[in-house]
């Protein structure tokens, strides 16, 4: 046992002195606010940031299932870019509580959840970042698998070794181990030098993006029949098509809605990562579907048959009997989609899932160690069994943002509504009675109750699309469900907190706090805080105006955001 204490206390993270036990589960310096020095992020390291996501291969594809719904491309493509301009309001959104406040989103939770009741939301996230880390990490094994094909083809016909019953050959699991591996020494980068390999990914994917879509062109001699294939569907089912491929849109933003603060605390000023965010997300995705659209529509007429949406497929495809120049353009594009899902999953997993891992185990996780964490169980988790095993799984994973929206409801009421920007950031890392964030033993009952308001509404809709057989009603709600359970959530808090009202709010907006803007924040210093500052304050005849300065719950503790208002 004294071996283990030792290396215990080995691994626990680098600590200011003075915080308390409770202290100590809820902060570490990856959880504090980013310091002046580390707020690195421009306006165009978000639009690299952007560009280089809007690049993989689930954007490529995701006018598919629309036209596959009945819809034109033109009409698909109209979907992509009003869902994507959708999502890019709701990213603004929580990402300005981190460029404000320089905050991550498990701290930005602590305001709406309560200290100890934001562990929920933050496992939430936690579990789904994991879980796409090892799906994506598969895919950018595909990608690997068409690069080294390029270069030695007979690597397509290797001999299988591993038993049929594991789901994978061992062509399919080596590629996939090596790009798993050399995704590794990216996780050990601070993410304000990520910004860097985005860039790169913004310069180089997009190119390969564009030498391909004008391959398939030039192939084909033409851009294909599907600029010819009207809709579909008419009347009603064409107008539940488009809501449909709308909310697809901002489905797939649903993590990325609750990610945005992780990065955008590292801007340097908080307009940074606002327009270049609110213009950049729908242009990038919008220019990738289409081309996606325009190359399925070639494969049609170059290999005879449907159309096949999947870029490597296509990719695949083109490596048949290629050309040693052929094979050469197919490594160059092949290598654009590999780093296209690095940046993916760097981006929207393996970041949030570290910074989500250590706010809940502060003590012992940094945003880097957990982010090989992360790595390590999508390698254990076996992700292709879940990738081939049904569509079970693959609607499950799409319809778990009706769980996302309901928190992303409470955490945007709080902020813009309930306390009109003001945040009290020492408070945020504080397990004292005393503080606003506290409420009922450290749990919101106004953001629980409304959260599981958000979900009500969903839940059956949500067991329709994974099988059950349940009333059209409900199924209409939920081919509307981010929205749904982000007004119903959102609606209810408001309602819940002007019933109940919570402390420290702002009567007018005041999106201020001089601690963060001070350099580094010692939460020690705001611990105890309550008390020793009212006696004193009281010692020097101030206490009349303190007490003049009360929070909407009628209590002193309330009050400090009027006097830092002075």
């Amino acid at each position: 046992m004294p071996r283990v204490k030792r290396w215990m206390e080995k691994l626990e993270v680098t600590e200011e002195s003075g915080l308390t036990t409770a202290q100590l589960m809820l902060t570490n310096p990856d959880l504090q606010p980013v310091e002046p020095e580390r707020r690195l992020w421009s306006w165009y390291n978000f639009i690299a940031f952007w560009i280089a996501d809007s690049l993989n291969i689930n954007t490529w594809m995701i006018s598919s299932s629309m036209i596959v719904d009945g819809l034109s491309w033109w009409q698909s493509w109209i979907c992509v870019w009003v869902g994507y301009f959708l999502a890019a309001c709701f990213v603004c959104l929580t990402g300005r509580i981190g460029a404000v406040y320089h905050i991550s989103f498990p701290v930005v939770a602590r305001s709406s959840f309560g200290i100890w009741g934001s562990f929920w939301p933050v496992l939430n996230r936690v579990v789904m970042a994991v879980i796409w880390y090892g799906v994506q990490g598969y895919i950018g094994g595909q990608c690997v698998t068409l690069m080294i094909r390029a270069i030695w083809p007979s690597y397509n016909t290797i001999p299988n070794g591993i038993p049929k019953s594991s789901g994978v050959t061992t062509r399919d699991f080596t590629s996939f181990f090596l790009f798993w591996l050399l995704s590794l020494p990216a996780l050990w980068v601070p993410i304000q030098k990520l910004r860097h390999l985005f860039t790169v990914k913004a310069i180089y994917s997009p190119i390969a993006a564009i030498a391909f879509f004008a391959w398939a062109i030039a192939r084909a001699n033409g851009i294909g029949p599907i600029v010819h294939q009207p809709n579909k569907a008419h009347g009603s089912q064409l107008a539940w098509a488009v809501v449909k491929s709308i909310m697809s849109c901002m489905g797939n933003f649903a993590a990325l809605i609750m990610n945005d603060p992780d990065f955008a605390r590292f801007a340097r000023k908080p307009k940074d990562a606002l327009w270049a965010q609110l213009f950049t997300i729908p242009l990038g995705f919008g220019i990738t579907s289409f081309i996606g659209i325009i190359a399925s529509s070639s494969s049609a007429v170059i290999f005879g048959g449907d159309y096949v949406w999947n870029p490597l497929d296509l990719l695949g495809l083109f490596l048949d009997g290629a050309s040693s120049g052929q094979r050469f353009g197919v490594f160059i594009i092949a290598t654009g989609f590999a780093l296209a899902q690095l940046g993916t999953n760097l981006s929207a997993n393996s970041v949030s899932a570290g910074t989500d891992m250590t706010a809940l185990l502060p003590r012992y996780l940094t945003i880097r160690r957990g982010s090989y964490i992360c790595a390590m169980v999508g390698l254990a988790m076996c992700p292709w069994n879940l990738l081939s095993s049904s569509n079970q799984f693959t609607t499950y994973l799409s319809a778990y943002s009706i769980f996302l929206s309901a928190i992303a409801g409470p955490m945007i009421c709080d902020y813009y509504v309930v306390r009109k920007g003001y945040l009290q950031t020492k408070d945020l890392y504080s397990a004292s009675k005393d503080s606003p964030y506290y409420y009922c033993c450290g749990f919101s009952w106004h953001a629980y109750a409304a959260y599981l308001s958000g979900l009500l509404v969903n839940i059956v809709g949500f067991a329709g699309a994974v099988g059950r057989k349940v009333p059209i009603g409900a199924t209409y709600i939920y081919n509307v469900n981010y929205v749904s359970g982000f007004l119903v959530s959102f609606a209810m808090y408001y309602a819940l907190t002007w019933a109940v009202p919570i402390p420290a709010t702002s009567a007018v907006w005041n999106e201020v706090d001089v601690d963060v803007d001070e350099g580094p924040m010692s939460v020690a210093e705001g611990e105890e805080v309550y008390e020793d500052e009212r006696w004193e304050r009281e010692g020097e005849g101030e206490v009349e105006g303190y007490r003049g300065l009360k929070g909407r719950d009628g209590d002193y503790k309330g009050a400090k955001s009027g006097l830092r208002g002075l």
